[in-house]
């Protein structure tokens, strides 16, 4: 990357398992969790929040074995100003190499009346006291003034000096509700950092959300006012309309560095890799046109543009596809392509699988090739994720036949259940319809359907269909995905995926109340 100072450094903090996760339907599996952890420290993390510890017994439990696993990058728990959110988080972040305790309150008036129904100077008092706390279990504590933006200058000014008095080392003004701009996002900064006794001995961080579509443009702004530590998340998942996009914020220093005159140190290699397993394992997918990790972030079908690309690739491109792992090597694929070509088919798409893996994907890939006259980057893609995506296997598809017309619909599915076959008929108000009642009738649940997606992954009548299914049941939530060329297929093993998911969550958690909050 682009060589800056230290200065010039930007710390990359990433809330995707916090405030992204907060995302409706985006929630996380413990094990989902671990290796997304470990994703984001190879890939240079400076921060990871992991979660909110008390929340729920699962937040806890997160929080605490990425503690234990992460020696590279500072662990992150959130608490509110409360004794009993602090005590929590401490505890959870305990066997961490770099623990981190980050604490808010809302500062704004709107925020103060309606949710807290608390006095300012209470609110001053709920600093001190919250901040004292928490320094007390770890030396780095960062603060946050939720809804700074909205929050009236001099009031902020005191809130900020309380929370550096107190023992703060970050204090965070997050632009909570998505209301500000640029310049003047920038000119906050400037403010506290200038009037604020101690405002130079701290870092200042920004924690931006997308609601106007400006979190990432507001963050560089916050950058070029004073802060040092960006608050992002993968895909820029998050509350509402998201977060600043981690890939966005990183290329964004990258490619115009030099004359920012800021950096990170996240290696961009690793990004379309995160990209792809947080969209697997969310069920939330990356739209088309995305900056970096889009599927046309690097494709050009204008004849104009091709000409200039063949020409030269820097006509159309500022950043190499390979540089945040978008292969650009273009290897034909068939049903006569060998293992090696297809490892080399993965690598150039940003996947690293060990051998296990590699090899149950090639036989699913000559399944498809024997199906399909072309595969696609994007069938690959959709072949290598449906398989990240999976939960335990305790129930999964073993045949389905369905009849469908103007006669009525039927399914015929057989399951293996822990290991047993089990098969049932059923009819419904349509083929998807019957195939789920026949799922229901070999494994009574009372989940609820919240999401049913269908989309082609190629163009073609034999195109993948990529199916996405959410279950609610008891206020838990889990997504399933599955690819296929029959879409009634993919259906029913998405619905099975999702299943899963929502059993294996179901055995390791306990009944708790789950507390959502966001910046």
């Amino acid at each position: 990357m682009t060589s800056v100072s230290d200065a010039g450094r930007v710390i990359v903090f990433d809330t995707t398992m916090r405030d992204g996760e907060q995302s409706p339907g985006a929630s996380m599996s413990h094990d989902e969790k671990l290796e997304l952890a470990k994703i984001l420290e190879e890939m240079g993390v400076d921060v990871i929040e992991a979660g909110f510890p008390i929340a729920s017994n699962g937040d806890f439990e997160a929080v605490r074995a990425i503690s234990q696993i992460v020696t590279e990058s500072t662990v992150c728990g959130l608490a509110r100003a409360a004794a009993a959110d602090i005590d929590r988080c401490a505890e959870a972040i305990r066997p961490a190499k770099r623990g981190r305790i980050h604490t808010f309150i809302s500062t704004s008036p709107v925020h103060m009346k309606w949710k807290l129904q608390m006095e300012p100077e209470a609110v001053l008092e709920a600093i001190t006291a919250s901040v004292s706390r928490a320094r007390n279990h770890t030396d780095d504590v960062e603060w946050s003034a939720e809804d700074a933006t909205r929050t009236e200058r001099e009031f902020l000014y005191r809130a900020v000096e309380a929370a550096i008095r107190a023992g703060a080392r970050t204090i965070n003004l997050p632009d909570t509700v998505g209301y500000s701009y640029p310049e003047e996002y920038a000119n906050l900064f400037r403010d506290v950092i200038a009037k604020v006794p101690g405002a130079d001995e701290v870092i200042f961080s920004a924690h931006c959300h997308n609601d106007l579509g400006l979190a990432v443009a507001n963050s560089i702004a916050a950058v070029q006012g004073g802060a040092r530590q960006v608050e992002v998340a993968v895909n820029g998942i998050g509350e509402r309309a998201g977060n600043a996009a981690l890939e966005e914020i990183v290329m964004a220093l990258k490619v115009r560095g030099e004359d920012l005159g800021f950096g990170t140190g996240v290696e961009p290699i690793h990004i379309t890799r995160a990209s792809r397993y947080v969209s697997a394992i969310t069920g939330f997918p990356v739209q088309f046109n995305k900056a970096i990790v889009g599927k046309n972030a690097f494709a050009h079908e204008s004849g104009i543009h091709q000409d200039g690309m063949l020409k030269n690739a820097e006509t159309y491109e500022i950043m190499k596809p390979e540089d945040v792992g978008q292969g650009a090597t273009n290897l034909v694929m068939g049903k006569h392509s060998g293992r090696h070509a297809f490892r080399e088919k993965l690598k150039a798409l940003g996947y690293e699988l060990g051998q296990n893996a590699l090899n149950e994907a090639f036989v699913r890939f000559k399944d498809l090739a024997d199906k399909k006259k072309h595969v696609f980057d994007d069938d690959i893609i959709a072949l290598v994720d449906d398989a990240l995506a999976r939960g335990s296997e305790r129930i999964r598809v073993v045949h389905l036949k369905v009849i469908a017309g103007t006669e009525g619909q039927s399914a015929e599915l057989t399951l293996d259940v822990d290991g047993e076959e089990k098969r049932a008929e059923a009819s419904g108000d349509g083929p998807v319809d019957a195939v789920f009642n026949a799922i229901h009738a070999i494994v009574p649940h009372s989940a609820a359907l919240r999401l049913f997606q269908v989309h082609a992954v190629t163009e073609g009548t034999d195109a993948q269909a990529q199916v996405s299914v959410r279950l609610e049941e008891d206020g838990r939530i889990a997504t399933g995905a599955a690819a296929d060329t029959d879409t009634l297929t993919a259906s029913a093993k998405a619905y099975v995926n999702a299943l899963n998911n929502l059993f294996s969550r179901k055995e390791k958690s306990r009944p708790d109340t789950a507390i959502a909050s966001g910046f």
